[in-house]
């Protein structure tokens, strides 16, 4: 992971992080998925089929690392997942996803500019939309991420 998003520590109990950050209700326990050691573990019933689950999930601590947790100058917006990878392994009769995502995201403010300027300028002769979209491109970062759910109990 980059020095530039910490982990989240796994010192509250998740499903009340979720709830209280996201006001959904996840049954969830044990880490935030950074390790296998510190799996996410699923606990039935879930909210909606398990890869949907598992995205979600993802989602939301990409979230909570890139925008919620970091001073407001640095946070990021526009941030999307799309899953590249993902393994089925078993280890001492434990069943775990093993899900690797490519995550997008830009600097809020700049997010916002990007905005505000495809509004104003949409549909305006002057508006070069190719160009927009190629400075959009290249302030977009790009990082990769792997998480790991214990699936066990949801099988």
């Amino acid at each position: 992971m980059s020095d530039q998003f910490k982990e989240i520590p796994a010192t509250d109990s998740i499903s009340d992080v979720i709830r209280s950050a996201f006001d959904l209700s996840i049954p969830v326990e044990g880490g935030w998925g950074y390790t296998i050691d510190a799996a996410l573990k699923l606990l039935p019933p879930l909210p909606a089929p398990l890869t949907q689950t598992e995205y979600t999930l993802a989602s939301m601590r990409t979230h909570i690392e890139m925008h919620m947790t970091l001073p407001e100058d640095q946070r990021y917006g526009g941030i999307n997942l799309n899953e590249l990878s993902r393994e089925e392994k078993v280890i001492e009769n434990r069943y775990y996803d093993i899900v690797a995502y490519e995550v997008t995201a830009m600097r809020e403010s700049d997010y916002t500019h990007f905005i505000e300027a495809y509004k104003e300028g949409y549909g305006k002769d002057d508006f070069d939309i190719s160009a927009h979209f190629e400075a959009r491109k290249a302030a977009t970062l790009t990082r990769k991420i792997t998480l790991y759910f214990d699936t066990t109990d949801v099988r």
